[in-house]
């Protein structure tokens, strides 16, 4: 991609502290097959971050920025999408990465379902990047009230188009920041569409919100709260989450 060339993609990675992973992620990026941008963005990291960037934030296709003090994923994940110059954006955390033809098929995907939102299926790997052989997939189409009983959008799988993660930033970062986005998107756009295909290889890093599954909950039931949903339903979507959590990573 030059200089002056619009991106179709534009890949936002924030990164804390990350210097281990982070370079599997680029590369990953690196090797998709579509037009793309990678944002790159360190929430003012206290480890060796910088030196492993070195090599990458000359190239033209990404730009760096460093947060003068740390706001969290969903305040850098925002300065992303503000950023963005791409008719989509991907998010993809520091830890993770991907099949070098995700980007085209889910583009290709959005476009023939004429959708605003799609995700992956996903195949788990440990902190130490050991395939753990488990896949959690995702349905063909994901509605609104599936969500609710089920977060199935894993946020390093997700493509949306820009303008639409510009109506829904994200906010709560003492919640799942990234499930309140989604209920929101499908509460105005009525459908998700999902390919079912390992795409994306999910790290389950030792410090993730969702290791902790009482914490998990109880954030969880906070996205209820948030969306203002009547207390007896947050029960039992809460009841129906961690029942669909249980299968998920059994």
């Amino acid at each position: 991609m030059s200089g002056n060339e619009i991106p179709m993609v534009s890949v936002i990675i924030p990164c804390y502290n990350s210097a281990n992973y982070v370079e599997q992620a680029i590369k990953s990026v690196l090797k998709q097959n579509i037009s793309k941008e990678i944002i790159l963005i360190d929430d003012h990291s206290n480890d060796n971050l910088l030196d492993v960037l070195m090599k990458y934030i000359n190239d033209k296709k990404i730009v760096y920025i460093k947060n003068s003090e740390t706001i969290g994923v969903a305040g850098t994940r925002n300065i992303g999408i503000d950023l963005a110059k791409g008719k989509y954006i991907a998010f993809l955390d520091a830890d993770d990465w991907w099949d070098e033809n995700k980007l085209e098929q889910q583009v290709k995907h959005l476009e023939h379902n004429n959708g605003v939102l799609c995700c992956t299926g996903r195949e788990l790997y440990s902190d130490e990047g050991i395939k753990l052989n488990k896949y959690i997939g995702v349905q063909p189409v994901i509605t609104y009230q599936m969500l609710l009983k089920n977060n199935s959008i894993a946020c390093s799988s997700v493509l949306l188009l820009t303008e639409v993660a510009r109506e829904f930033y994200m906010t709560h970062d003492e919640y799942h920041e990234d499930y309140l986005m989604w209920l929101n998107i499908l509460k105005k756009y009525s459908n998700a569409f999902g390919l079912d295909k390992p795409m994306l290889k999910y790290r389950l890093s030792k410090n993730g919100k969702s290791r902790n599954k009482f914490k998990s909950m109880k954030m969880t039931y906070g996205v209820y709260r948030t969306m203002k949903i009547k207390p007896i339903r947050r029960v039992y979507y809460l009841l129906q989450y961690i029942k669909n959590g249980l299968i998920k990573y059994k």
